[in-house]
């Protein structure tokens, strides 16, 4: 079953990657006309980081035995807005004029909403691992998951440029700290 369900969310989750990179690509491509905007550059790399650990983490349910309907929704929900966070960053279209601070801005409380339902999401998820026997929760996780709340919400409650341009990096060094300290890297087959 597993095979069958770690395809859709490859393809979910491929589907974010390519929207991410492709918002990266157009940034070069089109340097002359759009005006960059670093923090959401940075958010960018955030995402494209939280997308290939969330892929990385889901190859540990191809130990589950048995699935129900409940559990194949929820992880296809849950790689759904993780789409759609990755999404926020970057518009379908890319106009010529185009202003990433003010699309950002303009997107805010999406981004972050929909971050903050990702990172809520994130949580049950990683418990069902842990209560299924498929992976230990890492003790890391405790003090993780509630700063990754406070970012979203924080970014989600205030349009202070001088606070998202704290907010982009924290995020970031803290990814990078979890997947470091905890083992992600380790799945065995």
């Amino acid at each position: 079953m597993f095979d069958y369900l770690g395809v859709l969310i490859s393809i979910i989750l491929g589907l974010a990657l390519t929207h991410l990179l492709r918002g990266l690509s157009r940034l070069i491509h089109m340097r002359r006309t759009i005006k960059p905007y670093w923090v959401q550059v940075v958010w960018t790399f955030n995402i494209v980081l939280y997308v290939l650990a969330y892929w990385w983490g889901m190859y540990w349910w191809k130990h589950q035995a048995a699935w129900t309907v409940q559990q194949f929704f929820f992880l296809i929900s849950y790689a759904t807005v993780v789409f759609m966070l990755g999404s926020m960053l970057y518009p379908p279209e890319t106009p010529s004029d185009l202003d990433l601070e003010r699309h950002f801005f303009d997107n805010r409380k999406w981004f972050f909403g929909i971050q903050l339902l990702a990172v809520l999401l994130d949580i049950p998820e990683t418990l069902l691992k842990g209560v299924g026997g498929l992976r230990a929760v890492p003790t890391e996780y405790v003090v993780v998951m509630p700063l990754f709340i406070a970012i979203a919400v924080t970014g989600l409650v205030t349009a202070n440029r001088k606070v998202h341009a704290v907010l982009a990096p924290a995020w970031l060094i803290l990814m990078l700290g979890y997947e470091t300290l905890t083992s992600l890297d380790k799945i065995v087959s």
